[in-house]
């Protein structure tokens, strides 16, 4: 068995104020402990994040321990350095934690943890600064709940309550016979803007979930081997091993 670092002492003044200090040092402890009893440590990115579906991640990789706090604090927690490392290469891994990202301990191997998240996702209404993937025009007349994608025999007219809603979201509805109604077509969100609050009100409001909660591998680390492995950006099907 590799000979453990834990027990050198780490400053978390650099990266840590109060009154966060309690938090970052439990934080700090609980990845240090992990270090010691999980053989595989993987940092991962999320799309569209969604605190709900992270607790779905939690909850199915129960036999893992998942954590996405400071990454300053998870980076020294690691170890960042070759001499602050706790074990060999770990620092290695430690230098990709930045952005929104966090840290995965587990006993699954890398190639079930990375069948397991190609697999795993789940769709959710956009929010704003989003990206559309799609453009989204309603077409005109009497408007319908799902903003005409359905066809009309499938679909019901949208509840005449909603038009003030969609009018104060930029619609230019108006009631006609009790039926909300648009004189002209009106284009929501097109392909490859960004949308503001009221664009992605208006998709939730038609039932069009644009979004894609996902989870991306950045790299791991392996304890069998003391080797880190790093998912090229490009292409996550490849990988670049780097050992000492």
């Amino acid at each position: 068995m590799p000979r453990s670092k834990r027990n050198q002492v780490v400053s978390l003044t650099a990266t840590t104020k109060k009154p966060g200090r309690e938090n970052n040092e439990r934080l700090f402890a609980a990845i240090q402990e992990s270090v010691e009893n999980y053989p595989n440590i993987f940092i991962f990115a999320v799309d569209n994040m969604r605190n709900t579906y992270l607790k779905d991640v939690r909850n199915e990789l129960s036999d893992s321990r998942l954590f996405f706090g400071k990454t300053k604090v998870m980076s020294k927690a690691l170890g960042a350095t070759k001499e602050t490392e706790l074990r060999t290469n770990l620092s290695q891994l430690a230098s990709h934690l930045a952005g929104s990202v966090g840290l995965l301990f587990t006993p699954r191997s890398p190639a079930d943890v990375k069948e397991y998240f190609d697999n795993f996702s789940r769709s959710d209404f956009a929010r704003m600064n989003h990206v559309s993937p799609i453009s989204f025009t309603v077409p005109e007349g009497v408007v319908y709940a799902s903003g005409g994608v359905l066809p009309q025999e499938y679909d019901t007219p949208l509840p005449h309550s909603l038009e003030v809603s969609v009018r104060g979201l930029g619609m230019p509805t108006k009631l006609v016979k009790g039926k909300v109604w648009l004189d002209q077509p009106y284009e929501v969100v097109k392909e490859g803007k960004k949308m503001d609050s009221k664009q992605a009100a208006l998709l939730k409001t038609f039932g069009q979930e644009t979004a894609e909660f996902r989870v991306r591998l950045v790299g791991w680390w392996e304890g069998g081997t003391e080797s880190v492995t790093l998912v090229e950006k490009d292409d996550e099907t490849e990988a670049e091993s780097m050992e000492s």
